[in-house]
C-alpha cells in the first residue's frame, strides 16, 4: 500500500524553509549587529502590542456604540408594542431621536403601521411565524437603502386584532464613522509611534553600546608591546563600566605576567650563562693541558658545573609547570609521615635537623611537590645555619603548620617578602659560593600556594624562621609517623651529602 503524501511533504517543506533562510537576500535583510537586532526586536514587540490593542479598542468602541443604538431602538419598539397591545396604535408618536424607522406587521404579513420613510415598503423582517418576544437583528442597506448598517429590534406581542410584530431600527452611521475615524487615527499613529520607538531604541542602544565599541576598539589596538594601555571606563556605574574595569584588571594581570616572564627569561639567561662559561673554560683548559694527572680535577670541576646546570634546568622546568597552573593531584596524605620521610632521607647534612613528635596531620595534594617544599626549606636552612636546624610540625583547627628555623644570620624584616622572588639573593657572592640560584624559596612558595596554603618568613629570636600553613583534609589518613618525627632527635648519617640534599638559596 502506498504511503500517504502528507507525511512526505513535511521534510521537503522544512528543507525549502532552510534553503530560503540561506538565500543571500534574506541574510542581508537580517540584522547583524546588536543595535539593529535590539531595535528590530523592540519595534516588533511594540507593533504586536499596538495591533492587539487596536483590535481591542475598536471592538470595545463598536460594542459600546452598538449597545447604545440597540437600547434606543428597543425602547421605541417596546413603547409601540405596549400601545398595540392596548389597541392604541393610532396614538403612536414619531420615533424618538436616534431611531430611524418603526414598522408594525400583522400576523398575515400586512403592514399595519409604518413611519413615513417606510411608506410603501414591504415588511422589513423575513416571513416567518410570529412568536411573542423580542429579537435583535443588524443588516446593511435594508430597509432604507442606505450604505450604513442598521440595527433592528423586533418585538412580537398580542393585540385585540391578533399578533403583530413591531420593528424599530436605528442607523449605525455614528458607529461606522467612529470606526473609520479610529481606524484612520490608528493607521497614522501606529506607524508614527513605531518609528518613534525605533529611533529612540536605536539612539538609546547606540549610547549604551558606544562604550562597548570603545572598549573593543581599544582592546583590538593593544598588542604584546603596549600592554600598558587601558580601556576607557564610562561613568555609568552599570554592567558596561564593570566590564571595562574587569578588562583593565585582566590587562593589569597580562602586563604583570609579561613583565615577570621577560624578567624571568633575562634572569634565567644570566644564571645559565655563568656555569656555561665556567664549564667551557674548564673544558678548554683540560683540552690544552697535556698532563694526565690534572685531568681528573678538571673533569671533576666540569661535572660539578654540569650538575649545577642540570639542577638549574630542572628548577626552571618546575617553575614553568607551576606557571602553567597544572592541577594538583588530589591524593590524601599524612603530612607528618611525608615530612618524616623527607627528614630521614637527608643523610649527611652539615647541621643535624632536630624534630619534635607530631600527631598525624591529613592533607590533600601531591606527595612529590610537598616533599619538594620541605626539601627546599631544609636546604635553605642548611646553607645558612650555624649549629642548629629545627623542624616543628603541629596542627590547628583547620590548618597544618610546618616551621623550619635555623640559627644563621636571619633575614631583615624589609627583605622577608623579597626573598621569595625568583633569582633574588640578599648576599649574591655568598649564594653563588654555596651554589644557589635564587629559586628554592620561590619554588617552595609557588608549590605551597598551589596546595591552597601559604609560606611566609616570620619573626624568630635568632636566625630565619619559615612557616608553611596548609589546609587540613576532612578525613585523617592513619599513616604512622616515621622515627624522625616521633623520637624527637636528629637523624644520623655519614658526613657526605646525599644526592637528594641539593643546594637552594634563601635569597
Amino acid at each position: 500500500m502506498a504511503e500517504p503524501e502528507g507525511p512526505r511533504r513535511g521534510p521537503h517543506r522544512l528543507h525549502r524553509l532552510h534553503r530560503l533562510r540561506r538565500l543571500p537576500g534574506l541574510r542581508r535583510l537580517w540584522p547583524t549587529t546588536v543595535r539593529a537586532r535590539a531595535t528590530a526586536g523592540a519595534v516588533a514587540v511594540v507593533a504586536l502590542a499596538l495591533t492587539l490593542a487596536s483590535y481591542v479598542l475598536l471592538g470595545l468602541l463598536e460594542a459600546n456604540l452598538v449597545r447604545g443604538a440597540e437600547e434606543d431602538a428597543l425602547r421605541q419598539a417596546q413603547t409601540v408594542a405596549r400601545l398595540a397591545a392596548a389597541g392604541n396604535l393610532d396614538r403612536v408618536r414619531p420615533p424618538v431621536h436616534g431611531v430611524d424607522f418603526v414598522q408594525v406587521v400583522g400576523a398575515d404579513g400586512r403592514v399595519v403601521l409604518a413611519t413615513p420613510n417606510l411608506a410603501g415598503v414591504p415588511p422589513v423582517g423575513p416571513a416567518e411565524p410570529p412568536v411573542p418576544g423580542r429579537r435583535i437583528r443588524a443588516w446593511k442597506g435594508r430597509p432604507l437603502g442606505v450604505e450604513h448598517r442598521q440595527q433592528v429590534v423586533q418585538v412580537t406581542t398580542d393585540t385585540p386584532d391578533g399578533i403583530v410584530t413591531v420593528y424599530a431600527g436605528t442607523s449605525l452611521r455614528d458607529v461606522d464613522a467612529a470606526d473609520d475615524t479610529t481606524t484612520a487615527a490608528l493607521a497614522f499613529g501606529v506607524p508614527l509611534l513605531l518609528l518613534t520607538v525605533g529611533l529612540v531604541t536605536w539612539r538609546v542602544t547606540g549610547r549604551a553600546l558606544g562604550p562597548v565599541e570603545a572598549i573593543r576598539a581599544e582592546v583590538a589596538a593593544i598588542t604584546d608591546r603596549d600592554l600598558h594601555r587601558r580601556v576607557p571606563v564610562p561613568d555609568t556605574r552599570d554592567e558596561v563600566a564593570r566590564l571595562a574595569q574587569t578588562m583593565n584588571t585582566t590587562l593589569d594581570r597580562l602586563e604583570a605576567s609579561g613583565v615577570r616572564q621577560r624578567r624571568f627569561i633575562a634572569d634565567a639567561s644570566h644564571e645559565l650563562r655563568s656555569p656555561i662559561t665556567v664549564l667551557r673554560t674548564q673544558l678548554e683548559v683540560a683540552l690544552a693541558v697535556r698532563d694526565p694527572e690534572l685531568w681528573p680535577e678538571l673533569i671533576g670541576g666540569a661535572l660539578e658545573d654540569t650538575e649545577r646546570l642540570q639542577q638549574l634546568a630542572a628548577d626552571l622546568l618546575l617553575l614553568a609547570r607551576i606557571d602553567a597552573a597544572q592541577p594538583v593531584a588530589a591524593v590524601p596524605l599524612d603530612l607528618t609521615a611525608l615530612v618524616g620521610a623527607a627528614v630521614d632521607a637527608r643523610l649527611g647534612d652539615r647541621v643535624p635537623v632536630r624534630t619534635e613528635p607530631a600527631p598525624p596531620l591529613p592533607v590533600t595534594g601531591s606527595e612529590l611537590w610537598l616533599t619538594r617544599v620541605v626539601t627546599n626549606l631544609l636546604d635553605n636552612a642548611q646553607r645558612f645555619a650555624d649549629r642548629e636546624v629545627r623542624l616543628v610540625l603541629h596542627g590547628g583547627e583547620h590548618t597544618a603548620v610546618l616551621e623550619v628555623t635555623d640559627d644563621g644570620p636571619g633575614i631583615p624584616p624589609e627583605d622577608r617578602e623579597r626573598v621569595f622572588e625568583r633569582f633574588t639573593r640578599l648576599d649574591d657572592a655568598r649564594s653563588r659560593d654555596h651554589g644557589g640560584a635564587g629559586l628554592g624559596l620561590a619554588i617552595a612558595r609557588d608549590l605551597t600556594a598551589h596546595h591552597g596554603g601559604t609560606l611566609t618568613a616570620e619573626d624568630s629570636p635568632r636566625g630565619a624562621r619559615f612557616v608553611v600553613r596548609l589546609p587540613l583534609a576532612p578525613t585523617p589518613t592513619p599513616t604512622p609517623a616515621p622515627s624522625g618525627l616521633s623520637a624527637g632527635t636528629a637523624p644520623k648519617g655519614p658526613p657526605a651529602r646525599s644526592s637528594r640534599s641539593r643546594p637552594d638559596p634563601r635569597t
